[in-house]
């Protein structure tokens, strides 16, 4: 069974920041697992600029903030292993931790570790989540789900497009979409204001005469095999659809930009507290969870607006893990 002295699940930027961190503390073995292809996590995605202005001073793409970090990783030496997922983390009576994860190359693996880093992110609400009448036609999209497909894969969900939700991903893709040659029928937003960076309204959609409805949600989707339109009424303040306020929109795809959620089956799997508000673990001063030795950071922690906090608080974990690892005596714990 392979030991490290601390294994971190995820490699986007709170991994690899932690990691950096850890590895400046001190720590002599250190073990990234990352189930994507390549290392760099959501950041491989977002081709726009607007990341950086804090932690590097100018203003880079995702996938250029991303690599100031995997290329540090590679000078390191930093051991990381891709294409591998995490299956589960159990705390043994001496502290220690199994790690359990699986990939094609060696199937099922078990590691040791003295601590854990949690870093996994966050992931977006699904159509699941909401209340929607009709079929279940192909073309309905998370918002990220079609970043990816554009962005990465090269492909192209639609050409007639509504959003619903103006969180920073829907705006982002609004304009990607109208950069693509798409027509960007509406952004519809249930609240009253949108819940996106004002540069992003501004950049993403009032420079591309692209329409933002507020207090405006999807109360039907018209096709069967094939989404071919949606129907978009005003709600009230109790967010209830009022009555002869349906548009009807024609369509070939709709993205979902409805909130993100922290990827937290594994915290919860290791029966560590879970904060209600923010669906992130309970964590200490020194982002610790109520596991020993078992530590959260970024998006996994509480979804963050911006990269730049990512990297700082998972820098102040990679910091606190070592300290753990060289057995400092914390007060808290006495």
């Amino acid at each position: 069974m392979q030991e490290y002295d601390i294994v971190i699940i995820g490699g986007g930027p709170a991994g690899l920041a932690a990691a950096l961190s850890a590895k400046e503390h001190g720590v002599g073995s250190i073990l990234i697992l990352e189930r994507d292809r390549e290392l760099g996590g959501i950041l491989n995605q977002c081709i726009h600029n607007g990341f950086g202005l804090h932690t590097f001073k100018e203003e880079l793409t995702g996938p250029e903030y991303a690599y100031r970090y995997i290329e540090k990783i590679i000078e390191q030496k930093m051991e990381y292993q891709l294409q591998t997922m995490v299956m589960n983390i159990e705390v043994l009576e001496d502290g220690m931790k199994i790690v359990t994860a699986m990939n094609s190359r060696d199937g099922m693996i078990h590691i040791r570790a003295r601590a854990v880093i949690l870093a996994m992110g966050c992931r977006e609400r699904p159509r699941g989540a909401l209340n929607v009448p009709g079929y279940r036609p192909a073309g309905i999209y998370t918002a990220g789900t079609a970043q990816r497909l554009v962005n990465m894969e090269g492909y192209m969900p639609g050409k007639e497009i509504v959003i619903l939700g103006s969180g920073d991903i829907g705006l982002i893709m609004a304009r990607r979409m109208t950069l693509e040659g798409a027509v960007v029928k509406a952004v519809a937003e249930i609240m009253p204001e949108s819940g996106g960076l004002k540069r992003n309204i501004v950049q993403c959609l009032e420079d591309y005469n692209i329409p933002l409805k507020l207090s405006h949600t999807v109360v039907d989707i018209k096709g069967k095999e094939h989404i071919e339109g949606v129907t978009l009424a005003r709600v009230d303040a109790h967010k209830k659809p009022i009555p002869g306020t349906e548009e009807e929109y024609r369509c070939d795809a709709l993205l979902l930009s409805v909130g993100l959620i922290p990827e937290n089956e594994l915290t919860r799997g290791m029966g560590a507290a879970m904060n209600e508000r923010t669906k992130g673990p309970e964590v200490d001063g020194r982002l610790e969870t109520t596991v020993p030795g078992v530590f959260a950071c970024g998006n996994v922690l509480h979804v963050h607006d911006l990269v730049d906090n990512v990297s700082r608080e998972a820098a102040e974990a990679g910091r606190y893990a070592a300290e753990y690892i060289e057995g400092d005596v914390r007060a808290w714990r006495q």
